[in-house]
C-alpha cells in the first residue's frame, strides 16, 4: 500500500515514557492453561530420550515418509487450471492494471479493524519462510507494463515488471497439469531458525566447520547476539547460500545467515530470526553441562519448535480470527504437504505489511555519528529529552541487515506493537510498485507517500505479481476456488465485496483518477476520522466502490482471479479474512497442526524435558522478546499480537477475562465488566470468539449462548442494570477445551461496542 508514511510524531502517538509508565501496571489478560517457562534447570537425568525431528521434513509421518518433505510437489485442493489444460497460464487482464485499480491505495493508510499488530505479518511471514518456498524457473513471462495508463503514477525504464515463472516438477506440465515444487519442508519445525540441511546447520553452529557434526557446540553461531554475515569464518564463498536483492545486491557477502535463505527479506523477518536464535542459545545454557552439546542442541531445538508452534495456535491464529476445532490428537490420514492455493492464493497476506517501523528507546543508546548515519540513509529522526523516536521506512528495511545490530533488537522489535494495515484489497507502494528496489542517489526525503515516484524509475508490484503467479501455478479462478473450499460461488461483484452498487458514479469510472479519492473514513469505533491522515483509520469509503472497479477490469465475475477475488471479499464477523482467506486458512493450519507428529499436542519428548530440566515449551512470544532483548517484560504488551489498550481509542467498557483453574477437559474462567460509557447500562450482551473448539458447560450469574463460535453471556434478570463507572463481579462459567491449546479470546464487545481488555 503507499499507506503514506506519517511524520515520526504521531498526534496520540504514546511517547516511550508513557509506555514504560504503563508498564508498571500492565496485567496480562487471564492467565494460560498451563504452565510457563521455570528459570532454573533441574539435574540431568540421562542424554536425549525422545526421537529427534528431521531437518528436512522426511519420517515425520511414518508410513509416507516423504510427505512433507523438502523437494516435494505441493498438493492441491482444486484441480489446475490451464489453458492448454497442461502449463499454459489462463489469460486475463494485465495484472498490472487490476493492480491500479483494485490494490492501489493512494496513499491512504487503514490499520487493522482488530487491532492487530505487525506481529501479525510478521509472524506470518516467519511461518511461511518455515514451510513453503516454490523452486524458482528461469522461464521468463514479463508483466506489460503501460506508461500511459491514466491511473499510473510510477515510471520504468525497463518497460515490464520482471516475472520468472516457478519450474515445474519433474514429470508433469507436458502431458499432464504442470505442478511446483516446496523445497522447504511442510511443517512448523523452526525451518528458519535451524534450516534443512546438516551442512547449513553445521555452520550455522559455534565450533569448527569441519563437515563432522560431532564436534559442534551447543549453541547458534551470534557475534555479538546477532545473526553471523556470510564472511563470519572467512570464505564468504563457502558459506550457505543466502538471497540477496536491493542493497544486498552488491555486497552479498554482507547477507545475515539463518536456516532460511530470505531471512535478509525485511528488518522485521530479520530481527525475528535473531530473537530464535538468542532463544535457542538461552535455553541450550540453562541445560546441565553433564549433556553432552549435541543433547543440549537437540533439547533446546524440540522445546524452540514447540514455543513457534504454541505461538501459532494459542496467539497469532487466534488474533487473526481462524479459530480451529478443537485438537484431538495426531492424525497419519492426514496430508501435511503444504497447497498450492494455500501458498499461492491465501497465504499471500501482503495487504497487512506496514509502511514504516517506529522504534522508541533512549536516545542515549545512539552516538550523534549514528543518528546522522540514520538520517543518511532516510530514516527520520526525533529527540525529545531523554528519549528518541525512529521511522523507518519500509523500504530502507529491505535487505538491509547492518540496521539491526544499528538500532538494536530489543527497540527495533517494540515497533512492531503499532497496528498492522487492515487485510484489505489495498498494498503498500512500497510493495505494490518499488519492491526490494534502491532508490535513486541523493534523494532521501521522497522515501514515503505521494513523493515516493520521484525515488523510483523502475516498477516491481507485488500484488501484480500475485496474480501472476496464481496464474503461472494454475489457480483456479475466484468462484471456482470458493467452491473447491466447500463455499457458494459469488453471482455479482457486489456479492464478493458486499457493497451496495457495482456502478461508477457520474463524472468517474475505470480509466478516471478520482475513482480511487477517498471521500470518508473512520476508526475502530466508526467514529469519522480526516481523510489522509497517517494514523487512526480503519475503515474508508471512496468515490467508486471496489464492485465497481473489479467489473470494469473484470466484467464479468466468473473471470475474477483467486487472489484478487479474495482480497476483495468482505471480513467474517470477528475475523481479518473474508470467507475464502479464512476456509483456506483454517484447512491448512489444520493440517499442519493434525498431521504433524512432532506437534506439541503429540508431546513427543516434551513432558521428560520438562521433568528432567524445568523447561516448559508454554510460553507466549511477549516472554521470548522479554527473555532475550533488553525490553523489560512490563514495557511489553502481554500479548503483543494485539495494539495496547492506551494506544487505541478510549472505550465504553472494558472485561477482564480471567482462566482460574484447569482439569483434564475443563476449565474454569471469571469475568468482570466495567461501564465506563458514562451512562447506565440498562442490560447488558457480552460476546467474543472462542478459539480452539472451546465451549460454554456450566455458567452462572448470566445467560449463556453459543453460535459456532461466538460465544454470548446476556444479564441475568437481577443485574442488568450497571451504573456508569460501575464493575460487575461473579459471572463466570465452566468450559470444555482439548487439554492443549485453550487460546484466551481476543475480541470482546457489550451491546456491540469494542470493549478494552482489563
Amino acid at each position: 500500500m503507499s499507506r503514506s508514511f506519517s511524520p515520526v510524531h504521531h498526534p496520540g502517538r504514546p511517547r516511550l515514557r508513557r509506555r514504560l509508565r504503563r508498564a508498571l501496571h500492565l496485567i496480562m489478560l487471564g492467565g494460560t492453561m498451563t504452565s510457563l517457562l521455570v528459570v532454573g534447570a533441574r539435574p540431568a537425568h540421562g542424554a536425549v530420550s525422545f526421537e529427534v525431528e528431521s531437518l528436512d521434513g522426511s519420517r515425520n509421518n511414518l508410513a509416507r515418509p516423504t510427505q512433507g518433505q523438502v523437494g516435494t510437489a505441493y498438493s492441491r485442493v482444486a484441480a489446475a487450471r490451464y489453458a492448454d489444460g497442461r502449463s499454459q497460464p489462463v489469460a486475463g487482464p494485465n495484472s498490472r492494471q487490476v493492480s491500479n485499480r483494485v490494490f492501489n491505495d493512494t496513499h491512504q493508510n487503514l490499520f487493522s479493524e482488530h487491532r492487530v499488530t505487525q506481529w501479525g505479518w510478521t509472524w506470518g511471514q516467519f511461518l511461511d519462510h518455515t514451510f513453503g518456498l516454490a523452486a524458482g524457473g528461469t522461464e521468463t513471462a514479463n508483466i506489460a507494463f503501460n506508461a500511459a495508463d491514466p491511473l499510473e503514477t510510477f515510471s520504468n525504464t525497463l518497460g515490464v515488471i520482471p516475472f520468472t515463472r516457478d519450474v515445474a516438477a519433474a514429470g508433469t506440465g507436458v502431458t499432464n497439469p504442470r505442478q511446483q515444487v516446496n523445497t522447504v519442508s511442510s511443517y512448523i519445525d523452526a525451518w528458519a531458525v535451524y534450516g534443512g540441511t546438516q551442512q547449513r546447520l553445521e555452520w550455522m553452529r559455534d565450533g569448527p566447520y569441519d563437515n563432522s557434526m560431532a564436534n559442534n557446540a551447543a549453541t547458534l553461531m551470534l557475534p555479538g547476539g546477532y545473526l553471523p554475515r556470510r564472511t563470519a569464518r572467512g570464505n564468504p564463498a563457502a558459506a550457505p547460500a543466502m538471497n540477496v536483492d536491493g542493497q544486498l545486491a552488491g555486497n552479498p557477502a554482507n547477507a545475515a545467515v539463518a536456516g532460511d535463505v530470505r531471512a535478509n527479506e525485511n528488518l522485521a523477518l530479520t530481527a525475528t530470526h535473531t530473537l530464535f536464535a538468542r532463544e535457542h542459545n538461552r535455553i541450550a545454557a540453562m541445560l546441565p553441562g553433564s549433556l553432552s552439546a549435541e543433547d543440549r542442541f537437540q533439547i533446546a531445538r524440540r522445546v524452540v519448535i514447540a514455543e513457534q508452534q504454541y505461538i501459532t495456535y494459542s496467539e497469532f491464529l487466534p488474533a487473526m480470527g481462524v479459530n480451529l476445532p478443537r485438537y484431538t490428537g495426531y492424525n497419519p490420514n492426514v496430508n501435511t504437504a503444504l497447497s498450492n492455493e494455500f501458498a499461492v492464493v491465501g497465504y499471500r497476506a501482503h495487504s497487512q505489511i506496514h509502511g514504516e517501523f517506529t522504534a522508541e528507546t533512549q536516545a542515549a543508546r545512539y552516538t550523534a555519528a549514528q543518528l546522522n548515519a540514520f538520517r543518511a540513509q532516510g530514516l527520520e529522526v526525533e529527540v525529545d529529552g531523554a528519549d528518541i523516536t525512529i521511522g523507518i521506512p519500509l523500504n530502507v528495511a529491505f535487505f538491509n541487515p547492518d540496521l539491526l545490530p544499528a538500532i538494536g533488537l530489543g527497540p527495533f522489535l517494540t515497533s512492531l506493537a503499532e497496528s498492522q494495515y487492515n487485510n484489505d484489497e489495498m498494498i503498500d507502494n512500497q510493495l505494490r510498485s518499488v519492491l526490494f528496489q534502491v532508490p535513486v542517489a541523493g534523494n532521501p526525503s521522497c522515501l514515503d507517500g505521494p513523493t515516493l515516484p520521484a525515488c523510483f524509475t523502475g516498477v516491481v508490484d507485488l500484488g501484480a505479481i500475485d496474480i501472476e503467479r496464481g496464474r503461472d501455478h494454475g489457480m483456479p479462478s475466484y468462484n471456482q476456488l470458493r467452491q473447491a473450499y466447500g463455499l457458494p460461488a459469488r453471482t455479482s461483484f457486489t456479492a464478493i465485496t458486499g457493497e451496495t452498487t457495482d456502478t461508477f458514479p457520474a463524472s468517474s469510472g475505470g480509466d478516471n483518477p478520482n475513482s480511487l479519492e477517498f471521500l470518508r473514513t473512520a476508526d475502530i469505533d466508526g467514529t469519522a476520522t480526516v481523510v489522509g491522515e497517517a494514523d487512526g483509520s480503519t475503515s474508508g469509503v471512496r468515490r467508486s466502490t471496489t464492485a465497481a472497479r473489479l467489473r470494469a477490469v473484470y466484467g464479468n465475475v466468473g473471470n475474477v482471479d483467486a487472489f484478487t477475488g479474495m482480497v476483495a471479499e468482505r471480513h467474517v464477523p470477528g475475523s481479518e479474512f473474508g470467507e475464502l482467506q479464512r476456509a483456506i486458512w483454517t484447512r491448512q493450519f489444520l493440517a499442519l497442526r493434525d498431521g504433524d507428529r512432532f506437534f506439541y499436542g503429540n508431546d513427543m519428548g516434551l513432558t521428560s524435558i520438562a521433568a528432567q530440566y524445568g523447561i516448559d515449551f508454554h510460553t507466549t512470544l511477549a516472554q521470548v522478546i522479554a527473555r532475550n532483548t533488553d525490553t523489560p517484560a512490563a514495557a511489553i504488551n502481554p500479548n503483543v499480537f494485539l495494539v495496547p489498550d492506551d494506544d487505541l481509542p478510549a472505550t465504553t467498557c472494558q472485561v477482564a477475562y480471567r482462566v482460574v483453574t484447569t482439569w483434564p477437559g475443563f476449565f474454569q474462567a471469571d469475568i468482570s465488566l466495567t461501564n465506563r460509557s458514562g451512562a447506565a447500562f440498562n442490560g447488558w450482551n457480552l460476546q467474543w470468539q472462542f478459539a480452539d473448539g472451546q465451549a460454554f458447560s456450566q455458567g452462572w450469574n448470566g445467560v449463556f449462548s453459543q453460535n459456532g463460535v461466538t460465544a454470548s453471556i446476556a444479564n441475568a434478570s437481577w443485574n442488568g442494570s450497571l451504573p456508569a463507572g460501575a464493575t460487575l463481579t461473579g459471572v463466570g462459567f465452566n468450559g470444555s477445551w482439548d487439554n492443549v491449546t485453550g487460546a484466551l479470546p481476543v475480541n470482546f464487545t457489550v451491546n456491540g461496542r469494542r470493549c478494552s481488555l482489563g
